[in-house]
C-alpha cells in the first residue's frame, strides 16, 4: 500500500531498475508517516562509505510528538539493502552515470519501505515527448469515454 509517491522522478528520469529498501526511522517519524505527513519530492539518494542514505525527504512531526525530542524533519535517513545490492548500485552509479532517486514510500508487512530507482536523467526533448504521450493518452481516454456513452 503506497503512502506517498514521487511523480516528478518519472518525469525527470528514465527509471531502469527498482529496489526496495528498508528505512531507519525514529518513533515519531513512523507515527507521522502513518498520519500521511511525508513528502519525498525533493529527496535524493546518495552513497557514502558503502552505505546508502536518503536526503531531503520531509517528514513533518505531529503536534503530539514528545516534548523531550527535538524532531528534525529533513534529517538524513539510512537505507537498508543487502550488501550485494549495494555493491551493484555503487558500481553502476560511479561508472555509468546513473543516479538514485526515491520513487515511493509504502508499507510492506507492516513496515515502512522506500522504493528507489536506478535512473538516468532525461533531456529537455525527452521531457516534451513524455508530456505529448501523457496528453495523447488523456485525450484518447476522453474520446473512448465520450463514444461509449
Amino acid at each position: 500500500m503506497s503512502i506517498v509517491s514521487n511523480k516528478k522522478a518519472f518525469f525527470d528520469y528514465f527509471i531502469e531498475e527498482h529496489y526496495e529498501a528498508g528505512l531507519v526511522l525514529e518513533g515519531w517519524e513512523v507515527k507521522a508517516i502513518r498520519a500521511g505527513r511525508a513528502h519525498i519530492k525533493e529527496g535524493y539518494v546518495i552513497i557514502k562509505n558503502h552505505e546508502i542514505f536518503l536526503i531531503g525527504a520531509h517528514i513533518s512531526p505531529l503536534s503530539t510528538a514528545s516534548t523531550h525530542i527535538y524532531p528534525d524533519s529533513v534529517r538524513t535517513r539510512k537505507l537498508l539493502l543487502k550488501a550485494g545490492e549495494i555493491k551493484k548500485l555503487i558500481s553502476k552509479v560511479e561508472q555509468r552515470g546513473y543516479t538514485l532517486v526515491p520513487l515511493n514510500l509504502h508499507y510492506s508487512k507492516g513496515l515502512v519501505k522506500v522504493e528507489i530507482g536506478l535512473a538516468k536523467g532525461k533531456k529537455m526533448h525527452d521531457k516534451r515527448e513524455t508530456k505529448k504521450k501523457q496528453d495523447w493518452e488523456r485525450e484518447k481516454a476522453r474520446l473512448v469515454r465520450r463514444n461509449s456513452t
